[in-house]
């Protein structure tokens, strides 16, 4: 259930508001994007340089959204999206903050599970208020939809993970050290009764990979795995969120401050007069 402005002191009531709030965080994280982008140029690392223009094109998107859809985001979950699209492309990709920084990717893939979901829980909320559709969706069908919108994002984002991984040769699917077997493989007796065998040596290509990097390196299973439990934990919370957002008609601040607001037509329409009269006039052509 989106929210309607109703003139409530703390919506903002016309797009020169919206476009002031918007300048806060989107200019000062546009600004560190635009010189990395700069400096990677002087560089010449062509692929960071792609990197800066992608994370500006993404930048572009909450607003090209409300335009489409008629509706203003709230500054948190706005602040939310900017922050998670400057952390994964330009401190994760640029800056190695995915192999720096333990736990990286695990956050991002979090708050990612928790920004689907409320756009799948947005999309299905737009047509329960059209005027179009005579039924109406109970809050916990909406938060279910919402759970599952993120959670097949997640796999399908998984899926492009492994095919990047296997056909170009990159390593989106980050290893993990294994320093023990657990396979009923491994019994002697042929019986479905699992064998723990520690890994006490591993000699590969001549280098002993007990001493470096410590062990048998496990390609891309357990990273997918923990980014999708990870993804359910932020899918979860959101729809949480929602589920009692709706239940309890709109009441929350947290939700409030998670939820797309509704622009009132007349308020739009308002804010393209104000628009008009504020622009400057144009001088006449000459003859």
């Amino acid at each position: 259930m989106f929210r309607k402005n109703t003139g409530h002191p703390k919506a903002p009531k016309t797009a020169a508001a919206r476009r002031k709030r918007r300048l806060t965080i989107r200019g000062v994280l546009s600004f560190f994007i635009v010189a990395t982008l700069i400096r990677s140029i002087f560089m010449q690392r062509y692929e960071n340089v792609f990197v800066c223009v992608l994370s500006l094109v993404l930048f572009s998107l909450p607003m090209l959204i409300e335009r489409s859809l008629a509706i203003d985001i709230p500054p948190l979950m706005e602040a939310i999206i900017y922050c998670f699209i400057f952390a994964a492309e330009i401190l994760g990709e640029i800056n190695s903050f995915y192999t720096i920084i333990p736990g990286w990717d695990t956050m991002l893939h979090t708050i990612n599970g928790f920004l689907v979901a409320a756009v799948g829980f947005c999309l299905v909320d737009l047509f329960d208020r059209s005027e179009r559709f005579s039924f109406k969706l109970s809050p916990l069908f909406l938060a279910i939809v919402a759970f599952c919108f993120s959670m097949t994002v997640g796999v399908l984002w998984e899926f492009f993970e492994f095919g990047a991984d296997q056909f170009l040769g990159t390593d989106m699917q980050k290893d993990f050290i294994v320093q023990e077997v657990n396979s009923v493989s491994l019994n002697p007796s042929g019986l479905n009764t699992v064998v723990h065998e520690p890994i006490e040596s591993l000699v590969v290509n001549g280098e002993d990979w007990m001493e470096f990097p410590g062990g048998y390196l496990d390609v891309g299973l357990i990273d997918t795995m923990k980014d999708l439990q990870v993804n359910f934990v932020g899918a979860v919370a959101f729809s949480v969120i929602g589920y009692f957002y709706v239940k309890n008609r709109g009441k929350g601040k947290l939700a409030a401050s998670l939820i797309p607001i509704v622009l009132d037509p007349e308020e739009q329409e308002e804010n393209k007069e104000n628009l008009q009269k504020n622009a400057p006039d144009r001088e006449p052509d000459e003859p």
